[in-house]
């Protein structure tokens, strides 16, 4: 039995009551600060969570998520899956076209998914999100036939994601950087970027021509705004600055110490979303000493009591974690929340019974003459929500409550990679904001994954997340996933939860359409936004 997917007609009464965008309001433009300057605007290289409404300005993928997980049209308007689940047919709309004039077709996402297979062009996506990628085969000017090798629960999720963004392939072929992206690679989306100025902003114009917005769109058209900028201000005091001044409109990253100041000023707006994927979590390199050891594994996530610790770095702002995997998917397990950390005494004789006995003059334990030193090792790129002072404060924990030397680098993209490859470090701080949290598991659990920097093998994790990405039943893959979770959290301790991630958006008042992404809870593009009443 064939299960046809014609979402477009299901969904005709919500795009047809879509307001036409304004054209008073089509004048305006509208200035907006972010936390972190991408390191690539190619949406195939997509890698930084908080860069997401930038991808999405410029690009549109073949589907769109909604809230509840399912699956709508926005480049295809339907498509059909075979009863094996491995054949995907995409029927695609007609009047698309990219920035550079070259029309949307088959043969263009034939093109985009045949870029996945060059070598070196995206390995973790060729392995994760692509694995079961077979091949694709036009079978008209608007249809396109996808083969999988296996069935993937997975596909239609990236179907949906920024990796499935779709680049004209004229520019796929004569981009001068591909691998970061920029004004020669070009989409459909709803703005086209024409500025970047690295350190500085980025700046779009509106595409005057798109009339093809994902389904639940406020509105058909073009975008409201003429164009948008965005300033890269890294530090959270400049952009609140920035905001109360009036030099910029909108904001996102709001840091928990300047919440209250927002709130109380009558011309200003707050509004916040929890993120979906994983939570941000500490990752423990078993490889090497300490962390081979369970035992300290286990000490150093007694040590800390992370509630004293987010309440004192986010003020009451932020949800604790206890999983991989955060509250908002639908995959999380609830059974792990109260089982680790704020022990400082089980800390002790953890270490004590590991043979971490000794003491230097420093007060840090020893043993065999070796003092207890865990490396973090962050890339600049992606510290975010105060990750540096989260750091700062466990650090004090760890040195008062059990002895526990815990240094951290900030590095630049390159050094942190290297240190990376080279096992330079004991602990990884990560999270992840892939609309599947699926995704971000295999990724981060399997032996041999692209992230997998605890370098935990459990045969058993690995036989679970192949058989989850292989059944579109919802209630086994939450069974499967969670089996997963517990042997990284639970029994093996391999990975310390410790925050939800979230955005914020603050913005003046005259600022509307702002909001989230159903999908990641990640700010979602400007393409509703408009200024004024």
């Amino acid at each position: 039995m064939r299960r046809l997917i014609a979402a477009a007609l299901l969904l005709l009464p919500l795009a047809a009551c879509g307001a036409q965008a304004a054209p008073g309001a089509a004048a305006a433009s509208l200035v907006w600060a972010i936390e972190t300057q991408p390191i690539t605007l190619n949406p195939q290289q997509w890698a930084q969570n908080k860069v997401r409404l930038l991808v999405f300005n410029q690009f549109d993928a073949l589907l769109s998520r909604a809230a509840d997980g399912s699956f709508h049209p926005w480049l295809a308007k339907a498509w059909q899956v075979s009863a094996d689940g491995r054949t995907y047919t995409l029927d695609l709309r007609e009047d698309v076209t990219f920035h550079d004039g070259t029309r949307f077709d088959a043969a263009a996402v034939k093109a985009n998914l045949d870029q996945f297979q060059v070598p070196g062009y995206n390995a973790a996506v060729a392995a994760i999100q692509l694995h079961a990628f077979d091949r694709a085969e036009v079978t008209g000017p608007y249809r396109l036939r996808i083969t999988l090798k296996e069935p993937d629960a997975l596909f239609l999720d990236f179907l949906a994601s920024p990796y499935a963004g779709q680049v004209s392939p004229k520019s796929l072929k004569n981009a001068k950087d591909l691998k970061f992206g920029g004004p020669d690679l070009v989409g459909t989306g709803p703005f086209i970027l024409d500025r970047y100025v690295q350190g500085q902003e980025i700046h779009y114009r509106r595409n005057p021509a798109y009339a093809w917005p994902p389904a639940g769109a406020a509105h058909q058209g073009p975008a409201h705004l003429a164009e948008i900028t965005y300033r890269f201000l890294g530090e959270a005091a400049v952009r609140v600055g920035a905001l109360t001044s009036g030099q910029v409109q909108v904001i996102e990253g709001v840091p928990a110490t300047e919440v209250a100041l927002i709130r109380k000023d009558p011309r200003l707006t707050l509004k916040t979303s929890l993120n979906s994927g994983t939570a941000y979590s500490y990752y423990f390199n078993t490889d090497h000493p300490p962390f081979d050891d369970r035992r300290v594994r286990e000490a150093f996530r007694a040590a800390v009591d992370v509630d004293a610790v987010l309440k004192a770095v986010y003020q009451g702002t932020a949800t604790r974690a206890w999983s991989i995997v955060g509250q908002k998917s639908p995959f999380y397990d609830a059974s792990l929340e109260g089982s680790f950390g704020g022990d400082a005494a089980k800390a002790n004789a953890l270490l004590d019974a590991a043979g971490w006995t000794g003491r230097d003059a420093e007060g840090y334990r020893t043993k065999d003459g070796r003092r207890l030193t865990v490396r973090e090792v962050a890339s600049a790129p992606f510290v975010r929500d105060r990750r540096d002072v989260l750091s700062q404060a466990v650090q004090a924990q760890v040195k008062q409550r059990a002895g526990i030397d815990f240094q951290v680098r900030i590095l630049d993209q390159g050094a942190a990679q290297k240190a990376l490859d080279d096992g330079a470090y004991e602990l990884f701080g990560n999270s992840r904001g892939d609309s599947d949290a699926g995704a971000a598991l295999n990724l981060i659990l399997p032996a041999g994954a692209a992230i997998n920097r605890t370098h935990f093998k459990d045969p058993r994790v690995d036989r679970w997340l192949a058989a989850a990405s292989a059944t579109s039943d919802q209630a086994e893959r939450k069974d499967l996933y969670v089996k997963a979770q517990r042997a990284a959290v639970r029994e093996n301790a391999v990975v310390f939860p410790l925050y939800v991630p979230a955005d914020q958006i603050a913005a003046h008042g005259s600022v509307q359409g702002l909001g989230f992404d159903p999908a990641s809870g990640t700010p979602a593009s400007a393409y509703d936004v408009r200024t004024g009443t």
